[in-house]
């Protein structure tokens, strides 16, 4: 008896935080008796910037579908200390990933890009079509800019090659697997790894950046992993009747956000912080508000499932584990 035979999904990316939510899912699924074949590789497996490794790695693979979560990420202030890091690690990974699918015969890929690449002093909350319709938000234009090609790079080969190539722009994200590093990382996981360490040491205050006003939206990895594959896996004629040959990328987000402010009191509580939270007026507050327009995705049919506090108290728990065990 004939087997039908799985899809060989290539994750690029599974160690960080996105790339292992997707995982988690498709293994999931897996399990459930869908017919899907992983592959992944880590950073020292894989070089995603040595292009010669990577069409290696396509040609000797050839899987089905590509799903590219790798990049290089961080905070404003990584942004700010390594831009050339930034843009470069990035077009390289999209570039080598993209060119050298479209090389080995696959027909099917998802890029996840990120909400910085819509101007910094556009509409909210932000529809797909503001893209590249004013300046950047000049702390991560090095980042937005490779983000922006990656899209760029999907049309393209769709144009010309007549491949599937998609790609989703997440809001800001949090979840288990997150960098809390404490400078180098966004603003959700940096503020509970301050908040954490403030009531453990007894501090009488925590010191946020900026003046604490502007807001953002966050949406938890698990709900970005689950809306990343209820996109990559809808019909090409469903994907094609929400965008259009310039515009080809898809948001996902909550479509609800909160002031830093508000989410530094939310953050206190959830940590047991009692003292008083301080604003520092001297640091860069970003772009005042980066809300995503999500009705093409609602009108597919995926909403968010994890509300910001159910989602924030189970990062939480997952940092007490994993800095326990560390």
């Amino acid at each position: 008896m004939s087997r039908t035979k799985p899809t060989r999904i290539y994750i690029a990316g599974d160690r960080g935080m996105v790339g292992s939510a997707i995982v988690r899912q498709l293994e999931a699924r897996r399990t459930a008796g869908v017919g899907v074949e992983l592959i992944t590789r880590s950073h020292a497996e894989l070089d995603l910037t040595d292009q010669a490794a990577v069409r290696a790695f396509m040609q000797a693979e050839a899987p089905d579908v590509v799903i590219l979560a790798a990049a290089r990420v961080g905070g404003i202030q990584a942004n700010n200390d390594y831009p050339a890091a930034f843009i470069y690690d990035n077009l390289m990974i999209e570039a080598n990933v993209i060119h050298q699918a479209f090389a080995a015969g696959v027909k099917r890929l998802l890029f996840l890009g990120s909400s910085c690449i819509y101007p910094k002093y556009c509409a909210q909350p932000m529809a797909e079509e503001v893209l590249l319709t004013g300046p950047l938000e000049p702390t991560n234009e090095p980042y937005a800019i490779a983000k922006i090609a990656g899209i760029k790079l999907c049309e393209s080969y769709n144009r010309q090659h007549g491949t599937d190539y998609r790609s989703v722009m997440p809001t800001n994200l949090y979840g288990p697997g997150d960098n809390f590093h404490p400078e180098h990382s966004h603003v959700l996981p940096a503020l509970i790894r301050r908040f954490h360490e403030a009531a453990r040491s007894g501090a009488d205050e925590v010191v946020i950046w900026g003046t604490g006003t502007p807001r953002r939206e966050f949406l938890h990895v698990d709900d970005l992993a689950d809306a990343a594959l209820f996109v990559l896996n809808q019909p090409k004629v469903v994907y094609d009747e929400y965008t259009r040959p310039m515009c080809s990328h898809i948001n996902i987000g909550t479509g609800v956000d909160i002031a830093i402010w508000e989410l530094a009191e939310l953050i206190a509580k959830v940590t047991g912080f009692r003292g008083r939270i301080v604003t520092d007026p001297t640091k860069p507050d970003g772009a005042p508000r980066k809300l995503l327009h999500v009705s093409k995705l609602a009108a597919m049919g995926w909403r968010a499932k994890i509300g910001l506090v159910e989602g924030i108290e189970a990062t939480y728990g997952w940092y007490q584990t994993a800095s326990a065990s560390t």
